[in-house]
């Protein structure tokens, strides 16, 4: 090797030791220009971990909420019977609390939506929050202030304010059935296509549904009520467009509701 060549080497080694190299990556010294042979890459198999067994899925249980909620002489006792019921998954679903109803017990509207969302987990009432606020403007400006009862289909809070299943619904059903036959009211108001769905047991969409009357029976057949489908408050915020047609159907409820009796 040239003299050129050793100051050269050693001036490069000196750099790398200033620099904190002190160690070869390999022992032998490699011929990085000379032609590579690429082998395929060994696969290793082996068995998947092991892992705990999943916890059993919460199970409904209708036939229980059936009993608690015909022995419910009002409607004081069907809130208790909601609160100690086990067989709704929701309760067991991160919901602080069950979340029965607001308003007056003897009301001529039961107002009925699909879920409780995050401030009415907190407050422990339907319809609180925003859009609580924006159905409560527009059963005053009806002229129904004071005359409505709400409720909803399920009474605990769906984690992340999801749609309700259909099993979660079914599960709570004869609570919310035996909340309609203690308040007895005139007419139904179902807010929303989850609501509308599983009350009436209808598969359209709540655009197709909302403005048009239809008979909601109970279980057992002894009671038949009248209920009108409506949108959603949380969709009027998103969609203020639509605000219009939800007027429309407050006001087609409203006109039903004072609609003098007819004679027996």
């Amino acid at each position: 090797m040239m003299a050129a060549d050793t100051r050269a080497m050693e001036s490069l080694l000196a750099f790398w030791s200033e620099s904190g190299v002190d160690a070869l990556y390999e022992e032998a010294p490699v011929d990085r220009m000379a032609p590579r042979v690429v082998t395929a890459p060994v696969r290793l198999v082996s068995s998947p971990p092991a892992t705990a067994a999943a916890a059993p899925a919460p199970t409904v249980d209708q036939e229980t909420a059936k009993r608690s909620a015909a022995e419910a002489a009002d409607l004081a006792a069907l809130q208790a019977a909601i609160a100690a019921f086990d067989g709704c998954p929701l309760k067991h679903a991160g919901a602080r609390q069950a979340v029965f109803s607001r308003g007056a017990p003897d009301a001529a509207v039961m107002i009925i939506g699909e879920a409780p969302g995050a401030d009415e987990d907190i407050q422990g009432a339907p319809f609180v929050g925003r859009a609580g606020k924006l159905l409560d403007r527009m059963i005053a400006a009806a002229g129904l202030e004071g005359r409505v009862f709400i409720t909803n289909t399920v009474f605990w809070r769906p984690p992340g304010n999801r749609t309700p299943t259909p099993a979660e619904q079914l599960a709570c059903q004869p609570f919310l059935e035996r909340a309609i036959a203690l308040v007895a009211p005139r007419v139904l108001l179902l807010v929303g296509g989850a609501a509308a769905k599983a009350v009436l047991g209808r598969s359209e969409g709540i655009l197709s549904l909302r403005g048009r009357w239809s008979e909601w029976r109970s279980q057992d057949g002894a009671l038949e009520i009248p209920a009108l489908p409506t949108l959603h408050p949380a969709f009027l915020l998103r969609q203020p467009g639509a605000k219009k047609k939800a007027w429309e159907d407050m006001l087609i409820l409203a006109e039903r509701v004072d609609r003098p009796e007819r004679p027996g």
